[in-house]
């Protein structure tokens, strides 16, 4: 964790942390986080370009996985040296009570353009919800220098004049993050080069983007990130979250409108209630032979996680609507 960013080209992590931040987030005191970087070196790693020390993303979420084991009764000096599987593997054994206590990890979104950088610099509030990596060179540079030590879930590129051969650069810096997803700002474009950007199964769109329809698209893939989390590991996605809503709050959500004005309350509570009748029937379908089985499984736990995403999109819908809801019941 004490390896700060010195050169320009390197990736500049967002959001940064200061230690008050990080103190109020992992529930400790600045002073056990000062004692813990001098002793055991788990300190900020980003020094920014005025020399001040600053806590990353992953710094957090770090810091949240040895204190909850601490807190668990583990001691800090077991598992100060451990690398993130690691204490991701401790913690996991140590039973859903530990792990559910943690918040989820942030997806990883690579931006790449100077220009782009200095827009986000503005827009902030675009990179809520995910932790983002800002590249300050132009998309020759990144294909040549720009690497990370994991994969990143999403790649947007700042593209001024889209072209054939920056489109095969985007490509190859695409696959050697191993990104799920990637976003071609573009300035100058016609419709062939939009076409060939889509057919490779990436997305375009005009520079520089409505920082409303950007935290749309990143929003997206904080969501593909979530669900990954739960492919990931079947067996804690049979083990199905328990309802938020039941069949009489939903019908009653269905008779408020959002902030937004519009009618998504009405159809995203159908769409739970339609997943959440068929997660009871995938559950009784009869099954002969072990591969069957394999395949029911899957499917329940795929149809528990799809209602448990719409079930937090319908508590975003209904925010601070809980009076008004509570009436209709």
């Amino acid at each position: 964790m004490n390896a700060p960013a010195k050169a320009p080209n390197l990736l500049e992590p967002r959001p940064l942390y200061g230690i008050g931040t990080v103190a109020r987030l992992t529930g400790l005191k600045p002073d056990t986080l000062r004692v813990w970087e001098r002793r055991y070196g788990l300190g900020a790693s980003y020094k920014s370009a005025s020399g001040r020390r600053l806590f990353t993303q992953s710094d957090l979420e770090h810091l949240q996985l040895i204190t909850a084991l601490v807190t668990d009764g583990v001691r800090i000096g077991e598992i100060a040296s451990s690398d993130r599987k690691t204490l991701e593997l401790l913690v996991s054994n140590r039973g859903s009570r530990l792990a559910k206590s943690l918040p989820a990890t942030k997806s990883r979104v690579v931006f790449v353009g100077a220009e782009l950088c200095q827009w986000l610099d503005r827009h902030q509030g675009c990179l809520s919800g995910i932790s983002a990596f800002l590249s300050r060179t132009s998309l020759a540079t990144a294909v040549e220098d720009l690497d990370t030590t994991e994969p990143a879930d999403m790649l947007v590129v700042h593209c001024p004049s889209v072209s054939m051969t920056n489109i095969n650069a985007i490509d190859t810096l695409a696959n050697r993050l191993d990104v799920k997803r990637t976003l071609v700002l573009y300035q100058l474009s016609n419709s062939r080069w939009i076409e060939e950007i889509e057919r490779r199964g990436m997305s375009a769109l005009e520079y520089p983007p409505e920082s409303a329809r950007l935290a749309f698209e990143l929003g997206r893939v904080a969501i593909d990130h979530e669900a990954k989390r739960g492919e990931i590991n079947l067996g804690e996605l049979i083990q199905a979250k328990p309802r938020m809503y039941d069949d009489a709050t939903l019908t009653a959500a269905t008779q408020l409108k959002s902030l937004l004005d519009c009618e998504c309350p009405k159809h995203i509570s159908d769409l739970i209630k339609a997943l959440a009748e068929f997660e009871t029937y995938s559950t009784a379908c009869s099954v002969e032979n072990w591969h069957e089985a394999a395949v029911h499984s899957c499917i329940y736990a795929y149809t528990a996680q799809a209602r448990y995403l719409m079930e937090k999109a319908l508590q975003a819908a209904l925010e601070g609507r809980g009076e008004e809801l509570s009436k209709l019941m």
